[in-house]
């Protein structure tokens, strides 16, 4: 029995495809494993390295451990450890001028000027339903160009404002943004969440994204571009560009307009390739801004009280 089972073995091992096109697999396994391993090093430089993230832990050896201020783990990942590597940043090097802090207040008196910032930001809120009066287009440039005044990682200014005021952009937005809504308010938001937003009175019907006179898109960039073409890196593009967004909100209500911050869910690629933006630039908020509508209407909602926001030491 057992010669039999060997005369078979040798047999099917004989006949079998592998051993009689041998001389066929194995160039092409050897080609295979170079042209990987050679597109490996051009993209990596031959340097990349397995970032491992690890839980926090309360260990000393945590404060050793090395930090980059990324938001995520991207192809820029490539710093090396060789000594002889010549860096430099991406910023220029300037000298430091003098600064004696601010200058430009609401009032020369600071406790005035807190009161009268508070009374403006307070006055603030959501506006789901537009005015169709003009809005003069400067100001509302002028409002985005105070964002850009925003503190970045690095100084990376890590944004892009669109402004929106084409009748036919902002009818194609509203149709992928309602689209997508629809699907989100019917199937993926759980109902407790659907519920949460009833005293709000939303629903995947967005009227205010054709009416407001202007839509402002506002985009992350994960990465930029030296001018040599290499890309540079972002660091906390997100917290960055969400700082910028909350100076663009002040800038509108002390300008006399209103606005929404929306996150339209799921839409962040079909709005980017609508406009036309690069792959680095990711939608973070959609804004309508304009002049509120005279029959409209916010929820009566009060906001926390100063000793519930702070925590005294």
């Amino acid at each position: 029995m057992a010669s039999y089972l060997e005369s078979w073995v040798d047999s099917l091992i004989s006949s079998s495809a592998l051993v009689s096109y041998w001389n066929y697999i194995f160039p092409m396994l050897v080609g295979l494993y170079l042209a990987i391993s050679l597109y490996d090093k051009h993209r990596y430089g031959g340097r990349k390295k397995l970032r491992i993230i690890s839980p926090p832990t309360d260990s000393a050896t945590d404060a050793t451990k090395k930090l980059d201020g990324m938001e995520y783990v991207g192809e820029l990942d490539q710093d090396s450890e060789d000594p002889e590597d010549d860096l430099a940043p991406a910023l220029e090097e300037k000298p430091r001028v003098p600064y004696r802090g601010a200058t430009v207040t609401l009032s020369k008196d600071s406790s005035e000027a807190a009161d009268k910032f508070y009374a403006i930001v307070n006055d603030r809120r959501s506006v789901r339903k537009f005015s169709q009066r003009p809005v003069d287009r400067e100001i509302v440039e002028r409002c985005i160009q105070a964002a850009g005044t925003g503190p970045s990682g690095a100084h990376t200014e890590p944004w892009t404002f669109c402004l929106v005021s084409d009748r036919s952009i902002k009818e194609s937005i509203r149709e992928i943004i309602e689209a997508e809504e629809l699907i989100n308010y019917t199937q993926r938001m759980a109902k407790q969440w659907v519920t949460d937003l009833r005293p709000i009175q939303t629903n995947h019907i967005k009227e205010y994204l054709t009416d407001a006179p202007y839509l402002i898109l506002v985009f992350k960039q994960t990465y930029g571009h030296k001018l040599d073409g290499t890309k540079k890196q972002h660091y906390y593009n997100e917290i960055s560009t969400s700082i910028a967004t909350g100076i663009l909100l002040c800038a509108l209500q002390s300008a006399g307009l209103s606005s929404l911050i929306t996150t339209p869910l799921n839409c962040g690629p079909a709005l980017r390739n609508l406009l036309d933006r690069p792959p680095n630039e990711k939608l973070l908020v959609l804004l309508p801004v304009g002049y509120a509508a005279e029959d409209c209407t916010v929820p009566d909602l009060q906001r926390k009280p100063l000793d519930e926001l702070i925590v005294r030491y």
